[in-house]
């Protein structure tokens, strides 16, 4: 066993990310479409921003959520797809050590967030289809700020302590990475100290979080569902569904690809180790790139504020 001086004398300053190390070849071929979604996801969040600021009939609380998401979104996208653009196009494989807990801080926070901005959407079109006359008194602009602020405190401190314990690690002399982007468990496991808090923390945080917030969005969806069945009137039905469909084809994407992960790292010893590495880069891209294009699509004031922002140009 090696002795505290031969820790201290190779101090780790920085991290290797090494993408692919089975198939590093498929690398360039990879960029074109990576690049494609980055901008389109970047483009289409700016757009519908940018039309949600400007056209006065969505400044209200449901477009203001949606802003929130996109926002994260745009967070999630700018910390991460650019490094592995880099790696991609220029072999510029290194990243300092506070970068990378930077990074992995980043992803873990916003991630959560938008699990937790699905809950609160949720809870907002639940007001809207079960209790439409109380509606107005209880999603204000107040009740946004105030949720915008729960989604971030909640979180950040949830998460703060997840690159913290990483950082507290000692990390001996190896540093490559073999993966695209600095994830807890790819930088701890390099370290020489027992690392089965440091994971246990991030396991029982990220699974108590985002197993809540799915479980109160599962409950808003039921009672939603038996609302709209007691509802007589022709096409009303209907159209209280239209309400929430845009939103719930976006919670059931999310929750898809977030299951898809999990279940390709939990049988990580089956498959080849490239494969999580590529569907983590993908959640942090189509998520993104889908969610402002199926709002836009599918709800008619947003479409009208785009083709009026196109117009203007």
């Amino acid at each position: 066993m090696a002795s505290p001086s031969n820790y201290s004398s190779a101090p780790v300053s920085e991290f290797l990310l090494i993408c692919f190390p089975n198939y590093q070849s498929w690398q360039h071929w990879l960029s074109l479409p990576l690049t494609l979604l980055f901008l389109l996801a970047m483009g289409a969040n700016a757009t519908l921003l940018i039309t949600i600021r400007l056209e006065a009939s969505l400044h209200e609380p449901m477009y203001y959520l949606l802003s929130l998401l996109s926002l994260l979104d745009m967070v999630l996208c700018l910390t991460v797809i650019p490094k592995v653009l880099a790696i991609f196009w220029f072999n510029l494989r290194s990243i300092n050590f506070s970068a990378c807990f930077l990074q992995m801080f980043i992803m873990n926070c916003f991630l959560a967030m938008e699990s937790c901005t699905f809950m609160v959407m949720a809870y907002d079109r639940y007001v809207a289809i079960c209790h439409p006359l109380r509606y107005p008194s209880i999603i204000t602009d107040q009740f946004v700020a105030k949720a915008a602020m729960f989604v971030v405190a909640r979180n950040g401190l949830f998460f703060l302590p997840v690159p913290i314990l990483s950082a507290r690690l000692r990390y001996c002399a190896e540093n490559i990475i073999k993966n695209c982007i600095c994830t807890n468990l790819s930088v701890s496991k390099l370290s020489c100290d027992d690392i089965t808090f440091n994971r246990l923390y991030q396991f029982v945080a990220g699974w108590t979080l985002l197993g809540s917030d799915l479980i109160l969005i599962v409950l808003s969806y039921s009672f939603i569902l038996k609302a709209v069945l007691r509802i007589k009137a022709e096409g009303a039905a209907a159209k209280a569904l239209s309400t929430c469909s845009s939103h719930f084809i976006l919670i059931l994407f999310f929750s898809t690809v977030l299951l898809v992960l999990a279940i390709t790292n939990l049988a990580r010893k089956r498959i080849l180790p490239d494969v999580p590495i590529l569907l983590n880069i993908l959640h942090h891209l189509i998520p993104p790139a889908l969610n402002p294009i199926v709002y836009g699509v599918r709800t008619k004031e947003i479409k009208q504020g785009i083709q009026k922002l196109l117009r203007r140009l």
